[in-house]
């Protein structure tokens, strides 16, 4: 009996040989997880990126079908649309590009505000329009809780007075895959997600 109770032990796995098993799946599952959450988040941020493609056509067809006494006047018009959405103010609120980098003048905005659904949003209408160029929108679809990074949850648009249109939408492909990888700024992720490209 001693006999067969040893050849049993021979042919089963150790408590050590098992702890190490265990360890090991641990350790993969550790390093896969991040990977797959941050896959599962950036899916999400882009489909909500998604939908707000179709509010800002809508709030575009609000704007166009929308006169005062003195006429068509696009800033007034559309500062009352997006006031209509906002909850208050956000502070503190800082965005980085992609790379790490923080956004240079043309892509730095003031005056973040938190909309009704909990997202950030921040306008920057020119003074003098830049020949059909009215002004720059950008938009957190996850608000402030984070990452606050260009691509990843922020997003623009550039707003001219006949339509709203994504940044880098005129760009090649390649250039738009370009600025939306680690080493780019992502802020042609807004238009090339909606292409069909994703984050490499």
């Amino acid at each position: 009996m001693n006999t067969e109770k040893i050849r049993i032990m021979k042919n089963a796995f150790t408590i050590v040989e098992v702890s190490i098993l265990l360890v090991i799946f641990l350790i993969v599952a550790f390093l896969v997880a991040p990977l797959s959450l941050d896959d599962t988040k950036q899916a999400k941020n882009t489909s909500a990126w998604r939908n707000v493609q179709t509010e800002f056509a809508n709030i575009f067809y609000s704007i166009n079908t929308q006169k005062d006494n003195e006429g068509y006047n696009f800033k007034k018009v559309f500062n009352t649309i997006i006031s209509s959405e906002i909850k208050g103010d956000v502070v503190p609120y800082k965005i980085t590009f992609l790379n790490g980098t923080f956004p240079n003048n043309t892509y730095r905005f003031n005056d973040y505000k938190l909309t009704r659904t909990n997202s950030v949003i921040s306008v920057k209408l020119f003074d003098v329009p830049q020949g059909e160029l009215f002004g720059l929108l950008m938009y957190d679809v996850n608000g402030s809780a984070g990452p606050n990074v260009w691509g990843k949850d922020v997003f623009g648009f550039n707003i001219y007075s006949d339509r709203f249109e994504p940044f880098c939408k005129s760009d090649s492909v390649n250039i738009q895959k370009q600025e939306c990888s680690k080493d780019g700024t992502g802020l042609c992720c807004s238009n090339y997600y909606l292409i069909g490209g994703s984050f490499d």
